[in-house]
Order: C-alpha cells, then sequence, then structure tokens
C-alpha cells in the first residue's frame, strides 16, 4: 500500500483515495467533549477565534479538519486549564448552515466525519489551534453485518424508531439517516458514538481496522449494559 505525505496545508477530501495511506502534516483539531466517527454527523457552535479561523480555511479549501475526544480540560478554552485527548479521531466535513444574519462572530456548521486518522504529533499553534501530524486509515470497507452481530443492528434499529416517534429534532438526533443497518462499520460506528464509554476506549475502537471486529467488542459492552440479553 502507498503513502502519500502533504508537506504545506491539507488534502480535499475527493482526493484521499482508497487504497492510500495518507499522512497530513497539519490537520487542525478540534476536541470535543464527545467522538465522532466516519459517517456521524455533528453540529457545531462556533465562536472561538481559533476555532473560527480554522472553520472559514475549511470552507475556503474545501478540506476537513480532525474531531478528538477530550481526556482533560472543556471545549472552551479556559486560563490555566490544560487539554489533552485520545491519538485517534476522524476527519469532519463542515457545511454552513447559518445564513451569516445571526451574532457578529458566530458560526453553525453541520459536521460529517469521513476517515479514521492516528495521531503521530501534535503541538498548539496561534490563538491556541491544535495542529496534528496524522496518518488517514482507508476508507471503511462496505462490510454486511455478520449473523451472530445481527442483534446490534436490531438493537440499533429499535433506538432509531424510538427517536422518530419522540420527534426529535434534527440537530438533536444522535443518529443521523441513510440508516446503513446493513453495514457493519456504520453500525459499529453509531453504538461507538451512542454508549457512554471514556474517551480512551473509544480511541481504541477509532483503531480497530477491522469493522467485525469493533462490532464485536461493542456487542459486548451492550450485554453488559443490558442493551442486549
Amino acid at each position: 500500500m502507498h503513502c502519500m505525505a502533504l508537506r504545506n496545508g491539507y488534502m480535499p477530501l475527493a482526493n484521499l483515495c482508497c487504497g492510500i495511506i495518507v499522512r497530513m502534516q497539519t490537520l487542525p483539531l478540534f476536541p470535543l467533549g464527545r467522538a465522532l466517527l466516519p459517517d456521524g454527523v455533528i453540529y457545531l457552535n462556533l465562536f472561538e477565534v481559533r476555532y473560527l479561523n480554522m472553520i472559514k480555511a475549511c470552507l475556503d479549501n474545501g478540506t476537513p479538519f480532525g474531531v478528538v475526544a477530550l481526556t482533560t480540560g472543556t471545549e472552551v478554552r479556559r486560563p490555566g486549564v490544560k487539554e489533552t485527548f485520545v491519538d485517534a479521531g476522524t476527519l469532519a466535513v463542515p457545511e454552513r448552515i447559518d445564513d451569516g444574519s445571526g451574532p457578529a462572530g458566530l458560526i453553525q456548521v453541520r459536521c460529517t466525519g469521513t476517515q479514521r486518522f492516528r495521531i503521530n504529533s501534535v503541538e498548539q499553534a496561534l490563538a491556541g489551534l491544535w495542529v496534528a501530524d496524522v496518518t488517514v486509515c482507508p476508507p471503511e470497507p462496505d462490510t454486511p453485518v455478520p449473523v451472530d452481530l445481527k442483534d446490534c443492528a436490531d438493537a440499533l434499529s429499535d433506538v432509531i424508531a424510538q427517536l422518530q416517534r419522540d420527534n426529535v429534532p434534527a440537530q438533536a438526533m444522535p443518529i443521523h439517516a441513510p440508516w446503513r443497518l446493513d453495514n457493519c462499520a456504520w453500525v459499529a460506528n453509531r453504538w461507538a458514538e451512542l454508549l457512554p464509554l471514556p474517551p480512551t476506549q473509544k480511541a481504541v475502537l477509532l483503531k480497530t481496522d477491522d469493522p467485525v471486529e469493533r462490532l464485536d467488542m461493542l456487542r459486548e459492552v451492550l450485554i453488559v449494559k443490558g442493551v442486549l440479553p
């Protein structure tokens, strides 16, 4: 498998080809109190200077940023509070959803997770923005849910149906269409986002390349949590 290194800036997602391991040397990071996995969706209200500049550059250049789960600290920067985060995350592609008529200095975006990555090194740049050298994992394989893990997909279908019955607003939905309940990676990734797992455990899931193995690990958690018998 080939490896491609990017020394200046980032690579548009259209160029992140299947079968090529991509190393991105200046990926901006957004540490959050939750994890994002491929095909997941998060909504963000941005007002800190470091993230406003980051998101404007991403929108202008058609480039992603990286979402990583916090282990210490908070999403909003506070004096004297150190931010630490896990060493794996997911590329996020932002789409601006506000019309610019809201409060000055505020941007609202809808972000979709694309590919997983592993952090090689990280540094804090101007205004406190974290920038990382990362290795991007290949796209998730289109693997069917095995028969012995189908109960995980059925349980997730029940969760989706309940959310729909409750008329949960789009921005509050923890799972977004299209529902790919026959896809092993999609089912595993949604459970990884939904379950209240420690960030370090979610990082282990992010670094697990085989979606069947990832879902099998999560099935054990679903049994312990009482979601599955």
